[in-house]
């Protein structure tokens, strides 16, 4: 058999929604969010908004005006952004025991990011509504920490919308590894069909999976390039993600 040269493998882009994806710890985040909010508010949270596919910094726009916190004049609102993230997550890590004990990994995740992992020429990164120490306390939480890379991913406590984090991530990729990841070496997997937009707005294939609040046609009629049930068929998903990174495949 001819070995195969460097410059033949092919490198490929895996970018890992966090949130009902992987993991579901909705209950320890809705804590957090519950005892964060009013820190920097002044007001209680009655009402969190929708959070599916949603960045931390949207979800907190949007308390605001749900729970009738009149900060927006003269950017308040933009200036509590940050003291928000940063008590979100001293709540989130507060609780870093209640994240095991009251979430749990979803079926087939653990196998399914080592296994990918596996793969020729890839790196594994996450591309998240979660800040960075929110994300990276949820996947240490279950063991997952050690198969992504951290610094090339994309997060919520940035400025940028999800589609538009994708494009990031993918330069972040190339910078540090020093190879071209385009955009038909880069799939987004993730469950919900505003992720599904987001790949498409920056460009990357998308790799939907129905494990969250969306079901499969609903991911399917938002243009998803691949739906899946779940996690739990290993040797299918990393095929699937084989043949979505496949240069030129589509």
């Amino acid at each position: 058999m001819t070995p195969i040269a460097a410059e033949d493998v092919i490198h490929r882009l895996v970018l890992w929604n966090i949130d009902l994806t992987l993991v579901d710890v909705a209950r320890v985040t809705r804590a957090a969010y519950a005892e964060a909010f009013p820190a920097v508010t002044g007001r209680a949270l009655i009402k969190l908004p929708q959070t599916a596919g949603r960045s931390e910094s949207e979800i907190f726009f949007d308390a605001l005006a749900l729970n009738a916190a009149d900060v927006n004049a003269g950017g308040e609102a933009e200036r509590l952004l940050e003291p928000f993230s940063a008590e979100l997550a001293a709540a989130l890590a507060a609780r870093r025991d209640d994240l095991d004990r009251e979430g749990r990994l979803l079926p087939g995740a653990g196998d399914a990011v080592a296994a990918v992992g596996k793969l020729d020429g890839v790196v594994q990164t996450v591309l998240t509504g979660s800040s960075k120490p929110n994300a990276v306390l949820k996947l240490r939480a279950f063991g997952l920490d050690g198969f992504v890379d951290f610094d090339i991913g994309g997060y919520g406590s940035e400025v940028y919308p999800k589609g538009t984090l994708i494009r990031v991530a993918r330069e972040r990729a190339s910078g540090k590894h020093q190879v071209s990841f385009g955009e038909d070496v880069t799939v987004y997997v993730a469950d919900s069909p505003r992720d599904v937009d987001a790949a498409r707005i920056g460009g990357a294939r998308s790799l939907a999976v129905a494990s969250g609040r969306a079901s499969a046609a609903e991911l399917r009629d938002a243009g998803a390039d691949a739906v899946l049930p779940d996690l739990t068929d290993t040797a299918g998903l990393t095929a699937l993600i084989a043949r979505l990174t496949e240069p030129r495949a589509w």
